[in-house]
């Protein structure tokens, strides 16, 4: 298939334009100007946003593209007053613009990246801040969309992830830079529940919804899926794992630091399973693969 990506240059992004592009398919990356496209596969193409909804649709028009999967979005756990008009834009303007294209263009669907965030306490739509708060929105206005036109609409929610190369601020990482350097530390008490999925996983969870949007549209269209870890645990508790798996300890001052505001202690559990998926790799597994590139 034909398929437009966003998000190409983050860690999810690269990993599935790669699997895609080894299974054949046909790429087009959005990216902006100052985008690092050195860290992206060159057998895809590249088409550089720049904020001008008529050069999107020229180009929808122009390549009639199958599908788009849309990574893109701009993260804050907390947001200052100054970011706001940066999470409209980002999380809200660019995929109302990429969803007018599709409908002018007829694309056929439109795979969306959701957030457990969006359902704080568990609950059908309660945002733990601003940033879910604007992947709802852009939800919501999908459905003016879907409803004016025969495109498919469907969203893979994801929580944590994790995996090889991953140049994020994550926790995995923070630990292992501890076995490094022996420093100490501070976190929250870590209670709070950890639902965390292996980049491999990950990308298999978006082949397969890939794939119902190919044969089996209406199975999906407008339609919440969700991947969860089959090993949920405290934030301590994987801290333990964790050891365990690399054999080193680490200096954790656990209850140093305070839990944020609207902690997350609980991941969203009322979720629709993504049919056909389960993890391929236990956490175990999986840590140490991730590890074995970080050495």
């Amino acid at each position: 298939m034909k398929i437009l990506v966003t998000g190409a240059t983050g860690f999810i992004g690269q990993n599935l334009i790669k699997h895609l592009l080894n299974q054949d398919h046909s790429l087009v990356l959005l990216v902006r100007h100052n985008s690092d496209i050195s860290i992206l596969d060159n057998r895809a193409s590249l088409f550089y946003y720049s904020d001008e909804i008529n050069n999107l649709i020229t180009l929808f028009q122009k390549e009639l593209f199958d599908g788009v999967i849309h990574l893109a979005s701009l993260f804050l756990a907390t947001h200052q007053s100054h970011n706001i008009p940066n999470l409209i834009h980002s999380n809200i303007q660019l995929g109302t613009e990429l969803l007018e294209a599709c409908k002018l263009s007829k694309t056929s669907w439109f795979l969306n990246t959701g957030t457990f965030w969006q359902h704080y306490e568990n609950e059908v739509y309660n945002p733990v801040n601003l940033y879910a708060a604007t992947k709802q929105a852009f939800e919501d206005i999908a459905k003016y969309y879907t409803e004016t036109s025969d495109l498919i609409f469907t969203t893979l929610n994801l929580n944590d992830t994790f995996g090889p190369n991953d140049t994020r601020n994550k926790v995995f990482n923070l630990w292992y830079q501890l076995t490094q350097t022996g420093a100490t530390l501070q976190m929250s008490p870590g209670e709070q529940i950890i639902d965390i999925c292996y980049i491999e996983d990950v990308i298999n969870a978006y082949e397969i919804l890939i794939n119902h949007l190919k044969m089996n549209p209406n199975d999906v269209k407008n339609k919440k899926f969700a991947i969860h870890s089959n090993e949920r645990m405290s934030l301590k508790k994987l801290s333990k794992v964790f050891e365990n798996t690399i054999g080193i300890p680490l200096n954790i001052e656990w209850g140093k630091r305070s839990y944020r505001e609207r902690e997350v202690m609980i991941p969203w559990k009322d979720t629709q399973p993504l049919p056909g998926w389960k993890p391929k790799y236990s956490l175990i597994e999986a840590i140490q693969k991730t590890i074995g590139t970080m050495k």
